[in-house]
C-alpha cells in the first residue's frame, strides 16, 4: 500500500508582513517586482525584526483549531532560525516556530480522518527565478501557515479531495490570500517495496500534485528508492527530478531566534478565537440536507462559500425552498459570476431577496423582471415592492390582446413563417411582447392570445 503525507503551505490573509509594516502584496499580476519591501524583508546589515504581525498569529490559531489542533495554554512558542543557503534567502535562514527546540502551535489534529501532526508560523522566502538570476522580495517575510499531516493518504485522489475540503474549510475562516493558492510538499512511500520515502517539493496546483504523486508512485514501483531524497516536480515533462538527498533536521542548524521574545498564548485568547469559528462546510452541509430538507447535490453548491450558505439561512424560512433553492443557487450565482463579484462585495439585503421571491411566487411579476431587477443589484439592492406598479406582471389577456395585436401588425414576416409550420417564430413575437412589456408579460398568456389571434 501507498503512503502518502503532506507539507501544506498557504499564505495567511493579513494586510502586512509577518515582521515588518510592509504590504502583503505580491505576484507580477498585483505588484512591481521589489515594490513592497523594507530593510528588515530585504535583511540589510544593522535592520530588526518588529514584534510578529498579532493577525497572522491569531489567524494561524483559528487554523489550528479548526483542524482540531491541541493549541497548548499558556505554552512559550520559542522562534527558531532555520538554516540554509539559497540566493531567495536574504538573511541566510529563516524565522520559523519549528524545528529541534520548538514547540508547535498546534498538535495532535484530525481533519476528515487525516491525522494532523503540526501546524506552524514561518515566514516565507523571496521570489527567486533560477533562470534569469533576479529575486523579488516583495514575497519576503509573508506569513506561512504549515499544515503537516501524517503519511495517511493511499491514493492521489483522496488526497485531492481531501484538499479541496481543506481549502474551502479554511475560506471559511477567510484564512488564506485567495489570490496566492497553495503550495504542498508531498512525501511518498511503498512500505511494501521497503522503499525510503521520497519527498516533491513545491508543487503548486491541485493538478499538479495528482500528477506529481501518480508519477512518482509509478517511477517508485520500476525503481525503489534506497535512501530519502528530495525531488522537484517537472511540469512539462509530468515526472519528478531528483535534486539532492533528503535533509535532516541537524542540517538546518535550528538555533533560538535572539531577536524576538517567545510568543506565550492565553486561554482568554484561544477560547474568543474558538467562540469566532463559524460551522465548517461538512457540518453546514449536514443541517441542510437534515434540517432543512435539501437535496445533497444544491446543498455542496451553497456550502462552497461561507457568506452563500449564511444568505441562505436567511432566507430558507421566509419563502418557498424550492424558490429559494432556485434562485440562490442558480440566478444569484450567476449573477455574481458574471460581475465577478464575491456576495460579500455587494450590499444585497436578504430581505430585499425574500420580497423579490415573494412577488415571483404571488405572480405579481414575472420571473424575467424579477432576473432584471436582480442583475439590477450588481453594488446594491433595494426593495422591489417600492417599484411594483412599474414591474407588475401583466396576466389578463384582455390586457394583452391590444400588445400582440400590434406585434402582430409590426411583424408580417414571423406571422407568415409561424403559418407555414416554422414554429419557431411564435417565441420570436412573445419576445417582441415581452419587450414592449419591459418583460411583464405574462409567458403563458402572451402564447395563448398570440395564438388566437394568429388562426
Amino acid at each position: 500500500m501507498v503512503k502518502i503525507g503532506l507539507e501544506i503551505h498557504g499564505y495567511i490573509n493579513t494586510k502586512e508582513k509577518l515582521f515588518c509594516t510592509c504590504k502583503t502584496v505580491h505576484g507580477l499580476k498585483f505588484a512591481k517586482p521589489n515594490s513592497n519591501i523594507c530593510p528588515v524583508c530585504t535583511a540589510q546589515p544593522g535592520s530588526k525584526p518588529l514584534l510578529p504581525n498579532k493577525a497572522a498569529i491569531d489567524k494561524a490559531i483559528e487554523i489550528a483549531l479548526i483542524l482540531n489542533c491541541k493549541v497548548k495554554v499558556n505554552s512559550k512558542l520559542i522562534w527558531q532560525r532555520k538554516h540554509y543557503d539559497w540566493p531567495d534567502l536574504p538573511k541566510g535562514y529563516q524565522n520559523t516556530i519549528s524545528g529541534a527546540h520548538a514547540v508547535p502551535l498546534g498538535e495532535n489534529g484530525k481533519f476528515l480522518n487525516i491525522r494532523i501532526r503540526e501546524c506552524h508560523l514561518e515566514e516565507d522566502p523571496a521570489a527567486w527565478n533560477p533562470k534569469t538570476g533576479e529575486i523579488d522580495y516583495n514575497r519576503s517575510g509573508l506569513p506561512l501557515i504549515e499544515i503537516v499531516t501524517e503519511p495517511d493518504f493511499t491514493s492521489s485522489s483522496e488526497v485531492i479531495d481531501w484538499l479541496k475540503q481543506l481549502v474551502m474549510t479554511l475560506a471559511y475562516i477567510k484564512a488564506f490570500d485567495k489570490n496566492a493558492g497553495i503550495k504542498a510538499d508531498v512525501n511518498i512511500s511503498l512500505p511494501e517495496l521497503k522503499g525510503a520515502r521520497v519527498e516533491v517539493k513545491n508543487i503548486n496546483s491541485l493538478k499538479n500534485i495528482q500528477t506529481a504523486i501518480e508519477s512518482e508512485i509509478k517511477r517508485q514501483k520500476s525503481d525503489v528508492p534506497k535512501s530519502q531524497e528530495t525531488r522537484m516536480f517537472d511540469e512539462a515533462k509530468g515526472a519528478t527530478i531528483k535534486m539532492r538527498s533528503k535533509e535532516q533536521a541537524e542540517d538546518y542548524r535550528f538555533i533560538t531566534e535572539p531577536d524576538m521574545p517567545a510568543i506565550v498564548l492565553g486561554k482568554e485568547r484561544i477560547e474568543k478565537l474558538h467562540s469566532s469559528i463559524p460551522e465548517t462546510p461538512q457540518e453546514k452541509l449536514q443541517k441542510l440536507i437534515k434540517k432543512y430538507n435539501i437535496e445533497k447535490k444544491y446543498a455542496e453548491i451553497l456550502t462552497k462559500k461561507l457568506e452563500i450558505a449564511e444568505f441562505f439561512e436567511k432566507i430558507i424560512n421566509k419563502v418557498n425552498p424550492k424558490l429559494a433553492v432556485q434562485w440562490t443557487t442558480i440566478e444569484l450565482l450567476s449573477v455574481l459570476n458574471y460581475n465577478k463579484k464575491e456576495l460579500d462585495e455587494i450590499d444585497i439585503s436578504p430581505e430585499h431577496f425574500i420580497q423579490l421571491l415573494k412577488l415571483v411566487e404571488s405572480k405579481k411579476i414575472t420571473e424575467l423582471k424579477a432576473k432584471e431587477i436582480l442583475r439590477s443589484w450588481k453594488d446594491k439592492s433595494y426593495s422591489p415592492e417600492t417599484e411594483i406598479k412599474k414591474h407588475s406582471q401583466i396576466s389578463s389577456s384582455g390586457e394583452l390582446e391590444n400588445i400582440c395585436r400590434q406585434v402582430i401588425k409590426e411583424n408580417p414576416k414571423a406571422v407568415r413563417d409561424y403559418h407555414s409550420g416554422i414554429k419557431q417564430s411564435l417565441n420570436f413575437l412573445i419576445g417582441k411582447v415581452m419587450a414592449k412589456t419591459q418583460k411583464r408579460a405574462d409567458f403563458k398568456t402572451s402564447r395563448e392570445v398570440l395564438e388566437k389571434l394568429m388562426r
